[in-house]
């Protein structure tokens, strides 16, 4: 097989349109692009565009954007129309990547070599649509990506690669994001080389032991529980930016922590309670420890540092969160 490695592309957010960059660059064809339909963004929810039809419209990719791949499902036409489109489109291998639809089947079975998956966890460590925030949350010391050969099961097909990074102290889900997007666009890369120089995908069973779901993060999740450990709510804040951002409710009014670091400090206050203001810094007891927060937003406004936020905001020394 030549370098000349026809890549039918399935993603959707900007983690995918790191992969699918890569990918062009790198020499590989690339005959069609799939990726969800346009959906309401922003404050006005006009439909816009996912980064990775925003990267094939500029690099003149064909494209299409089925609602549904399943048959059987309740678009059916649809579904079929773009099973066809697969069918038509001559290609070796399909590359994966948080596409965000369910492939059945009947699309696993078309490319020659298969579908191959970026997946931005350790599997089988996190499983699932959530993979970075919840290793973060879950205090893991290191994530990383793992390309896997696609089956019907959720992240349960056999490894091709894997490569581990740390999680560093500073990390957010934000850089974790990048961090791994990049990995994983090197990893994919490698991969289609491989292939296509030897004509066949090597995989390995994903081990039997360690595996854990990463579930979709709700906004439901964001509001901080006072009563929980200081490095257990300083990682959740990391684990939820940018998204959905750490809730603290004070006195009827939410507001989001961007930036916080777990504190020693004796039990003498109640969790929730403001134990501590500085220029620069407000720490709130927990049921734990004590969390230094050092930025803050109030609703409708910016991401702010503590002496910018209290010249709008005021707070004081015994407030009480809500738990």
């Amino acid at each position: 097989m030549s370098r000349n490695l026809r890549v039918i592309f399935a993603g959707t957010p900007a983690f995918a349109a790191t992969t699918l960059a890569a990918i062009q660059a790198a020499g590989f064809v690339v005959p069609l692009v799939l990726t969800q339909p346009d959906r309401p963004a922003g404050r006005g929810m006009k439909l816009a565009a996912s980064p990775v039809k925003q990267l094939a419209l500029q690099q003149g990719l064909p494209l299409i954007q089925p609602t549904s791949l399943r048959t059987d499902g309740r678009f059916p036409a649809e579904a079929a129309a773009a099973l066809d489109h697969l069918h038509l489109t001559p290609h070796d291998v399909m590359v994966v990547v948080a596409y965000g639809l369910l492939l059945p089947q009947a699309v696993l079975e078309i490319a020659p070599h298969g579908c191959i998956n970026v997946h931005a966890s350790l599997l089988p460590r996190w499983r699932g649509a959530a993979p970075i925030q919840r290793a973060l949350a879950a205090g893991d010391e290191q994530t990383g990506v793992t390309l896997m050969q696609m089956d019907v099961g959720l992240d349960t097909g056999p490894m091709l690669k894997r490569a581990s990074i740390p999680i560093l102290t500073s990390d957010t889900t934000a850089s974790l994001h990048d961090k791994l997007a990049s990995l994983g666009a090197q990893l994919i890369v490698e991969e289609l080389q491989m292939l296509a120089e030897r004509g066949a995908l090597q995989a390995t069973p994903q081990p039997i032991e360690g595996v854990t779901y990463a579930e979709k993060i709700s906004k439901q999740e964001a509001r901080l529980n006072w009563q929980l450990p200081a490095g257990t709510l300083a990682r959740q804040v990391r684990a939820f930016d940018p998204f959905p951002g750490a809730l603290a409710v004070l006195d009827g009014e939410s507001l989001k922590i961007w930036a916080a670091t777990p504190v020693a400090a004796p039990q003498t206050a109640m969790p929730g309670e403001i134990i501590q203001i500085t220029p620069d810094a407000v720490t709130i007891a927990c049921g734990t420890d004590a969390l230094t927060v050092t930025q803050w937003q109030k609703p409708g406004g910016k991401r702010l540092a503590v002496s910018e936020f209290l010249k709008g905001f005021a707070l004081r020394e015994g407030q009480c969160f809500a738990v």
